[in-house]
């Protein structure tokens, strides 16, 4: 999670000036008492209301929650917007629980256009086997995917359009 976080303020010094006041905006939107904490009840609430069902999930709140006093402050705020605008928010579809590191992706349905969801799993739940997927899936780290897709897009003939 401190890679989440490091990467998290270092996005948010190069935001521009409109986009840091929209995080703002976000907090003081969550933040319905105005105590400059976000509760685990004002943070599901303002989830729902955004339907972002991904973010549900209390492992992520518990996750965010650094000091862990059972709130979130503006700094550990700003970790919960780049995780929503980058995608960030991959739970465990074995156990359940927020992966912020290192996690297995089924290739098969990471590569296929015509399937909607693709199959994550935490590295407990793949290394115990404590997972039912597909006859025959390969799984491979997440770090590991990226650098395929990139061999992918590299390895795809290009379009050239003769005019």
């Amino acid at each position: 999670m401190e890679e989440i976080r490091r990467a998290a303020g270092a996005s948010y010094e190069h935001l521009r000036e409109k986009d840091k006041k929209t995080a703002i905006k976000n907090f003081k939107a969550m933040d319905k008492n105005g105590d400059g904490q976000i509760s685990l009840r004002e943070y599901v609430k303002y989830v729902k209301e955004k339907k972002a069902t991904d973010f549900t999930d209390q492992s992520i709140f518990r996750a965010l929650d650094k000091d862990d006093n059972g709130s979130l402050d503006f700094e550990e705020a700003i970790v919960l917007y780049y995780v929503m605008q980058s995608g960030r928010a991959i739970i465990c579809k074995s156990c359940k629980t927020f992966m912020p590191g290192a996690y297995f992706s089924c290739c098969e349905c990471f590569f296929r256009v015509d399937v909607k969801s693709t199959y994550e799993i935490c590295c407990d739940c793949y290394g115990g086997k404590k997972f039912k997927h597909h006859d025959g899936a390969t799984f491979c780290d997440n770090f590991t995917l990226l650098r395929q897709s990139r061999s992918a897009i590299q390895e795809a003939p290009s379009k050239v359009i003769d005019l």
